[in-house]
């Protein structure tokens, strides 16, 4: 099955990395604490938008 994520889901995913490159990649290293975090954000907001697929598949 194909799934397809709203604009404004990937807008925001591209928000959150951004704002995560933006804040480390003058640094030579990053706590993994940091990385982790960033990762929990996107796999929420992409754990959302199954979330919904699956109600509108459901309907």
């Amino acid at each position: 099955m194909t799934e397809v994520l709203d604009t404004a889901t990937i807008e925001e995913i591209r928000a959150i990395i951004d704002r995560g490159l933006g804040t480390t990649k003058s640094r030579e290293l990053i706590a993994a604490s940091e990385v982790a975090d960033l990762l929990l954000d996107l796999r929420l907001l992409l754990a959302a938008s199954d979330a919904e697929l699956e109600a509108v598949s459901t309907n």
